[in-house]
């Protein structure tokens, strides 16, 4: 947690810069300035939240703060600062909604994408293929992700959120190599809505360093008193919050990666 920049996020001033042309839901570049300290961050408005079937209407703000609080507690620095704020840049007028710092990608990129299409010719033993079909040439391509720690730690983290929808697109990797995760308003669900492209550890043993943080927060969760579960509880409910708390111990005591729960079970499209 740096806790500078939630308190710029919070309470800092904020500029718009532009629109996000595409997110699904309205998503806005804007600057955050705190006395001395600047940079850009992500603004969603509840206001602009497109409604879905089966989540509430006007939580899904919500549930990105809810998913930045429990990547932080396990300490996997996943899901840059997430805050609710009030109001957004004064010249939008969109009421209360989502800031998230930004993440800068290099505009060269510094090596292999973490998820990519590729021949299946081309296929190496450090990119796990989860999907094989013809691409509008008709060749025989493979949706891959690279085989890497970091990677795995997501898929784990989404398995224990129940990301409904981790694209592609929704895996960024700054200049320093460092990989984040956003786009969790679709998550935390009682219901298994589990949809990933990061289906290659399927059926694989969680690693022990990753099962015992699990474990430690599901100790946190059981305890209806710990700043996390009373801080979680204000974003989504308490039947939320204990599927979260099983999901946590499942995984942390079991310790192993879930198989796709069906046929939807990747996301399309996938970037």
């Amino acid at each position: 947690m740096n806790s500078t920049v939630l308190k710029v996020l919070a309470g800092g001033d904020l500029t718009l810069l532009g629109r996000v042309p595409t997110a699904s839901n309205l998503t806005l570049a804007c600057r955050v300035r705190d006395g001395d300290d600047e940079f850009v961050c992500v603004y969603k408005p509840i206001r602009g939240e497109a409604p879905l079937w089966d989540f509430p209407d006007g939580d899904l703000a919500g549930r990105e703060v809810a998913a930045y609080l429990v990547s932080d507690a396990l300490g996997w620095d996943l899901v840059p600062e997430t805050v609710l704020r009030d109001d957004g840049p004064p010249d939008a007028d969109l009421g209360p909604g989502m800031v998230q710092r930004w993440i800068h990608e290099p505009d060269e990129p510094t090596g292999a994408d973490p998820v990519e299409l590729v021949p299946v010719d081309e296929l190496t033993d450090d990119r796990l293929a989860i999907l094989r079909a013809y691409d509008e040439e008709g060749h025989l391509v493979a949706l891959v992700h690279a085989d890497s720690p970091q990677l795995w730690r997501m898929a784990v983290f989404d398995a224990l959120v129940n990301n409904a929808d981790r694209k592609a697109g929704h895996i960024l990797v700054d200049a320093d190599g460092i990989v984040y995760g956003i786009d969790h308003g679709i998550c935390l669900h009682t219901e298994n809505k589990l949809r990933t492209i990061l289906w290659g550890w399927a059926g694989r043993p969680v690693p022990e360093d990753l099962t015992s943080d699990l474990r430690r927060l599901a100790d946190r969760l059981a305890d209806p008193d710990d700043t996390l579960t009373v801080r979680l509880a204000a974003l989504i409910t308490s039947d939320e919050i204990a599927a979260l708390a099983r999901r946590a111990r499942l995984l942390g005591d079991d310790g192993v990666m879930p198989f796709p729960p069906s046929e939807r079970a990747i996301p399309w499209p996938p970037f």
